[in-house]
């Protein structure tokens, strides 16, 4: 079965790496492809290394009343640049938003593929999750459902890749000579990502997490996500562990470690990894997690997301194994 798929936002990171997963996913078709200042070109031009059969595919500009027949549409584009658009595109077009926008707004499900995945089936509308989310909230579920830590005491350390701040913007600090050798704390106490968290923290745990804490960081590289966190609990750490364990049961892309996680063993793939170090005589829980901040953390999660809607696999392409090194 052969599903037409479109992409919005092709030229962005997320958006190419929906590309890179869409021409090797054995079920969906790119035939469409949408930018700003991407227009008019072929997707050659922009991506050298695209498979023939797409090559030539001209990007467009994007205006939904445009839009072919379509099954599916990504659209990732910058926070505050899809509501008004999307709610254009026909009903009958499923559409997965990697952007900012949708993130628990009503008629849209919030795409937590690997903690509730029966909340996506069958949908039309998801918002995928913000990277950090993706990587902390994969570490806290299992700990805030078998209530193993606090809900209102957690502070949350974030460490990502250039790649995560997007590829528009102009601002200096993600150039070569800005970012090269240096670590950039940013967004204190008001980051796009701390509704989101705070939100889905009650929701697992029934209590309040008014006293979240979120301070995330960019770091020299492309890519990767690497979250520490920090709870209050009595649980020691095989209990976590094990708590996790059962947690994920089943589930494709979640690895339970016993040792702390490193962000390379995640590029390029849709995995997260999780790890857990508990000392129940301080009252100390640390959470780690682990993903590609374009994988899991965007596009990735994103085609598992359409997969569920879609009635598909949910690891229908995506089960390449991760660049190493």
């Amino acid at each position: 079965m052969s599903m037409r798929v479109g992409i919005v936002g092709i030229s962005g990171f997320g958006g190419g790496e929906a590309l890179r997963l869409i021409a090797g996913h054995p079920s969906f078709e790119l035939v469409y492809a949408a930018g700003e200042g991407s227009a008019g070109s072929r997707l050659a031009d922009r991506f050298p290394g695209v498979p023939a059969r797409l090559a030539d595919l001209v990007i467009e500009k994007w205006d939904p009343a445009t839009l072919p027949p379509l099954d599916v549409l990504f659209a990732s584009l910058p926070t505050g640049s899809s509501a008004e658009a999307l709610a254009r595109v026909p009903a009958d077009v499923k559409i997965v938003d990697i952007g900012g926008d949708h993130r628990y707004v009503d008629g849209w499900a919030y795409g937590l593929a690997d903690i509730w995945p029966d909340r996506i089936v069958g949908r039309s509308r998801v918002a995928n999750p913000g990277c950090f989310p993706a990587a902390a909230l994969t570490a806290l579920a299992p700990l805030l459902a078998d209530r193993l830590i606090e809900p209102g005491n957690i502070v949350i350390d974030a460490k990502t890749g250039i790649s995560g701040a997007g590829r528009g913007g102009g601002d200096s600090r993600f150039g070569y000579a800005e970012s090269n050798e240096n670590l950039v704390p940013y967004g204190l106490l008001k980051h796009v990502h701390m509704p989101e968290i705070a939100e889905t923290i009650e929701r697992l745990s029934g209590g309040s997490a008014a006293g979240l804490v979120f301070t995330p960081h960019l770091v020299p590289m492309t890519r990767g996500l690497l979250v520490t966190i920090y709870g209050r609990g009595r649980a020691t750490t095989d209990q976590c562990l094990a708590a996790a364990r059962r947690f994920y049961a089943g589930r494709a892309f979640v690895r339970v470690t016993d040792r702390p996680p490193q962000t390379k063993w995640a590029t390029g793939s849709n995995l997260a990894f999780v790890h857990y170090a508990a000392d129940p005589e301080r009252n100390l829980v640390i959470a780690m997690g682990v993903v590609d901040n374009l994988g899991k953390g965007a596009a990735g999660q994103a085609v598992q997301n359409a997969n569920l809607i879609c009635g598909l696999p949910e690891n229908a392409g995506l089960d390449g194994a991760p660049v190493w090194p």
